[in-house]
């Protein structure tokens, strides 16, 4: 094998491993804005879990987080809560930005 090669190789096995991160980081995220929208729904409990899911599964609709956005828009709108569009949108950044911290530390060579 060339060094060219093992360089290439090398550079697809980071971009693999990068993009595992990125969508796990983005799966925690979405279960940290389901608990937190939950929690403003007044969901407990296997309630709470069962909205969780159905947050983390609205991501798979479409590519992107508009997916996410308009099911926590729809949710929060429906149960008449004064969240606006600034505050989810604070809110995914923030918890991306966190569980990306987390997975980054939990996961430094997996």
């Amino acid at each position: 094998m060339s060094i060219f090669d093992e360089r290439e190789s090398r550079n697809e096995a980071k971009f693999v491993l990068d993009a595992k991160k990125e969508f796990q980081s983005e799966a925690r995220r979405n279960k940290k804005l389901g608990l937190w929208a939950g929690g403003i729904l007044g969901h407990e409990g296997e309630d709470l879990d069962k909205y969780v899911v159905s947050v983390i599964a609205s991501d798979m609709e479409e590519a992107g987080d508009e997916d996410v956005f308009r099911k926590l828009r729809k949710d929060l709108d429906t149960a008449d809560t004064r969240v606006s569009d600034t505050e989810i949108r604070e809110k995914m950044a923030f918890f991306l930005n966190e569980a990306r911290e987390e997975i980054y530390t939990d996961l430094p060579n997996a």
